[in-house]
């Protein structure tokens, strides 16, 4: 199946913006530069809106999640906007009992820990996925040729929070599950791939010139690991959107050495994290890769000319690929103030 033919990167909205070019392995003029996390709290014009509002629901609403997203376009002017989510609004959709708690995260009602528990998890219904459409369809009316970008949570990622029931340092739980059932713990990722695949697919048809897949706790796996009983489901997440030719970015926390194997599921563009340098990043990839990345998240509050240096000394790294989009080597922390944001873009921009 082609794009729909009103799709931004069909009919020439966001085909040459300076995003998709250098998601493409060409280097724009200018470095194009966006944020994960951009949208939300770090933004006084955010809290306003979410008062008295649930995360989920806030997700769920096409007209506030529009909204959302397109906050920090117009205050930064960033080239290109994420849209406003989370990772576990397709389980909730698929009739998983989740939230998010303020201050802890994402917290489920029951945890997934057995091969009857997950053999109890629902197909997600293509119809839930609606409000999530209607949201991304809003947005890019709205955006012009400002591409908007796509996101889920990877299998494994998902995995975490189901079996653990919330947030975790070390993920033991679920990576007890992968050795000790392999059945079951199979049944859970191929459930999450493609619930996480269905996810996507609707934000591209909708109009998402492209997505990006995080993996945010892989960093806790062995390369081994990873690869054996990982690697497979997150290419099964990506297989859903492989088909309509769009840029996919992979990005995962402390995954230095999981880089080769993470980009082997079919990225075509890997974020990377602020531990390590993305000029060895390029080496260890091939140069031929483009990179996102890497900003350093505790430096957004350091006096002006040391985060200045660390900006620029990024972008210097990111010639070593063929292409280089500025971001965060992790999201924006809630505190950060929001001109620093907007004074990266423009030093980025110039």
């Amino acid at each position: 199946m082609n794009l729909p033919a009103h799709h931004p990167l069909v009919d020439g909205g966001t085909a040459a913006s300076p995003l998709i070019r250098a998601y493409r392995g060409d280097r724009p003029e200018t470095t194009p530069v966006w944020f994960m996390r951009q949208a939300g709290r770090s933004l006084p014009e955010y809290r306003a809106l979410r008062v008295g509002m649930a995360m989920l629901d806030a997700c769920l609403d096409p007209e506030l999640s529009s909204e959302i997203t397109l906050q920090p376009v117009r205050r930064h002017g960033v080239d290109a906007a994420i849209f406003f989510s989370d990772i576990v609004v397709p389980l909730r959709l698929a009739g998983v009992d989740v939230d998010i708690v303020p201050g802890r995260g994402p917290v489920l009602g029951a945890p997934i820990r057995t091969a009857q528990d997950v053999a109890a998890l629902r197909a997600l219904d293509p119809a839930a996925l609606a409000p999530i459409a209607e949201g991304v369809a809003r947005t890019v009316a709205e955006l012009g040729s400002t591409p908007l970008i796509g996101f889920a949570g990877a299998p494994f990622t998902l995995a975490a929070y189901l079996v653990e029931g919330g947030p975790s340092k070390d993920h033991l739980r679920a990576r007890t599950l992968m050795h000790a059932d392999p059945a079951a713990w199979d049944a859970l990722l191929g459930w999450a791939a493609d619930v996480t695949g269905a996810f996507l697919r609707a934000q591209v048809l909708a109009g998402a010139s492209a997505v990006q897949l995080f993996d945010s706790w892989v960093g806790s796996l062995s390369v081994v690991d990873y690869e054996s009983r990982v690697a497979p489901f997150s290419a099964q997440a990506i297989s859903h959107v492989k088909d309509l030719g769009i840029p996919v970015v992979h990005f995962g926390v402390g995954t230095g050495e999981l880089l080769r194997s993470m980009h082997a599921i079919g990225a075509d563009v890997m974020g990377v994290d602020d531990r390590i340098p993305l000029d060895e990043a390029s080496r260890r990839l091939g140069s031929e890769v483009p990179l996102q990345g890497n900003i350093n998240p505790a430096l957004l509050a350091a006096p002006w000319p040391v985060l200045e240096r660390h900006v620029l000394d990024v972008i210097e790294r990111g010639r070593a690929a063929s292409a280089h989009v500025l971001n965060l080597g992790h999201g924006v922390p809630p505190e950060t103030d929001p001109d620093v944001l907007t004074r990266i873009v423009e030093l980025a921009h110039a």
